[in-house]
């Protein structure tokens, strides 16, 4: 698979982590919710698997760095929510902390 960036004349490496969190808050600002499978399938596609990627389990993971930057970007507007697998934004009746049920 062609990635985006490659299309560009990007190479692996020219794109950072915080770069890709970028894409995630702004996907995640266009809309209510941002749902693992389809930030991984987006990240894959735009950025390449460096950053994203499904194991051999047939489990989604998102490289830790990125994860990291997003948070650092988000704060404490954004959670996850376990039980959907997705990020949205923080409601008054959520929680403390990042990760809700």
């Amino acid at each position: 698979m062609v990635t985006k960036a490659a299309k560009s004349g990007l190479k692996p490496g020219d794109i950072t982590p915080a770069e890709v969190a970028a894409w995630m808050m702004q996907a995640l600002d266009g809309a209510y919710v941002l749902h693992q499978s389809v930030a991984v399938s987006e990240i894959m596609q735009r950025f390449g698997d460096e950053f994203a990627w499904i194991n051999e389990n047939g489990s989604m993971a998102i490289k830790s760095s990125v994860l990291k930057a997003f948070d650092a970007m988000t704060g404490d507007d954004v959670v996850w929510e376990r039980s959907g697998r997705l990020w949205r934004q923080r409601q008054y009746y959520d929680l403390p902390g990042r990760q809700q049920p």
